[in-house]
């Protein structure tokens, strides 16, 4: 209240000075020009390159102060503020911001990575550069239970051809469940991103600060939502910012390189030793940052991609239990070899070989769970997920959910129809056995 009350003293005084009668002056009037300019203004000289570069450096300082100002907001008011550094030209300049701030160094800003496995190998390789340059150590998160850096063990447990098969199941395990709970453990309570407004139409509306769709109440800060690509750049080139290297190579924005092109194709436009070579305006027009990235991905409605789900809302609804638990019809099998005592068994029964973080096993749980009370047959669920090898030769498993029905014999008969019914089930039961 007393910072209000002031505030509006002052604003009082100065508006009724406004009413006080004098003699205008030029300078009243004259805008705030570099000295230089002023000089070349003066001497009846008009340099124009000149002009244009002091009225640059002058926006260059207001978004500067305006970045600044916004991640003072908060570091100084959040306990855990966290930035997602996905290393793209604007998240270089945040992290030179905050270092700049010492919010790096006392830790008042964690930087948190997502590996999706799927990345540029410069990409992991510049994050190092990074770390040691401005000395802090960033908290790399990637698919659920796989060991940050082993792709073998992502390939063996998710399939190395996942985006390929379904790209929204890919987003989810590979980026937004790993980036959403990186954000849980690191306790966030706000969390700083590089999205901005010149980056696209679905972008061009977000503000400095917003709640973010994750929990409810996650303060967002956008520092430099209203900057363009070219500010992003300048404030590179100004400062000798560590930036990705992939810019010397025509990338305007990186991201997976399964989808990453660099623009234009041929390469020719590139950021090289702190200036651009060929023609700056293919990066730098509005919408062209990100005009490389998602290249030959569609959505399930037939649109182009444009976002990988991270920053759209419902993607906090990660998937966090197992399918088919404790009290449910349907009997767990919990190893291979209990799935092979099933075969061996001699009588006929019902497998399905699901993953919990599939879209179709969950849409499937609850009729496989009706089924699984008027089958007549034993009815099992196996997490096939992690054992893909296995699930593969033993129950004809090339994606989640596959329904089989195991005959007496030991006979694993593939259920090939997408229809998840449980008077679907019966009948491929009824045929089958």
């Amino acid at each position: 209240m007393k910072y209000t009350l002031a505030s509006a003293i002052v604003f009082c005084a100065t508006f009724a000075s406004a009413f006080v009668p004098h003699a205008p002056s030029k300078a009243a009037f004259a805008p705030a020009v570099g000295s230089n300019a002023l000089r070349m203004a003066e001497d009846g000289v008009f340099d124009q390159e000149q002009f244009i570069q002091e009225t640059k450096d002058m926006r260059l300082k207001h978004l500067e102060e305006q970045a600044m100002y916004a991640l003072k907001i908060s570091c100084e008011n959040y306990e855990n503020a966290v930035f997602p550094n996905a290393m793209i030209a604007g998240d270089c300049v945040i992290t030179h911001l905050l270092d700049r701030m010492g919010y790096l160094k006392d830790g008042k800003a964690k930087i948190m990575v997502v590996d999706t496995f799927h990345l540029f190998p410069e990409t992991m390789e510049f994050l190092k550069e990074i770390e040691a340059h401005y000395g802090f150590k960033a908290e790399v998160f990637c698919a659920d239970g796989v060991p940050v850096g082993d792709k073998e063990a992502y390939d063996k447990r998710y399939g190395a051809d996942l985006w390929k098969e379904n790209i929204d199941e890919y987003d989810r395990v590979c980026k937004v469940e790993p980036f959403q709970r990186g954000l849980k453990t690191l306790n966030t309570n706000c969390m700083i991103n590089g999205r901005t407004r010149w980056q696209g139409i679905e972008r061009a509306w977000i503000d400095m600060f917003e709640n973010a769709p994750i929990g409810g109440g996650l303060a967002k800060c956008n520092p430099i939502a209203y900057w363009t690509l070219e500010d992003t750049f300048d404030y590179i080139a100004k400062y000798n910012v560590p930036h990705h290297p992939l810019h010397a190579k025509g990338y305007p924005s990186i991201g997976d390189a399964k989808d990453t092109i660099p623009i234009p194709e041929d390469g020719s436009t590139r950021f090289v030793d702190f200036k651009f070579e060929g023609d700056k305006t293919k990066w730098l027009d509005y919408a062209q940052e990100r005009k490389g990235r998602f290249v030959g991905l569609v959505n399930k409605d037939g649109s182009t991609k444009s976002e990988c789900g991270i920053h759209v809302t419902g993607a906090e609804k990660t998937w966090d239990r197992d399918l088919w638990e404790a009290g449910s019809a349907v009997k767990k099998i919990e190893t291979t070899d209990e799935a092979l005592e099933v075969k061996k068994s001699g009588k006929p029964s019902v497998v399905v070989v699901y993953a919990p973080w599939c879209q179709y096993s969950q849409q499937m749980e609850e009729e496989y769970e009706n089924f699984a009370k008027e089958a007549g047959v034993d009815v099992f669920s196996f997490r096939g997920d992690e054992v893909r090898d296995f699930v593969t030769e033993e129950f004809n498993t090339k994606s989640f959910p596959t329904v089989n029905v195991v005959k007496a014999d030991g006979t694993a008969v593939k259920y090939e129809s997408e229809e998840r019914t449980v008077d679907a089930f019966k009948k491929f039961v009824e045929e089958t056995i």
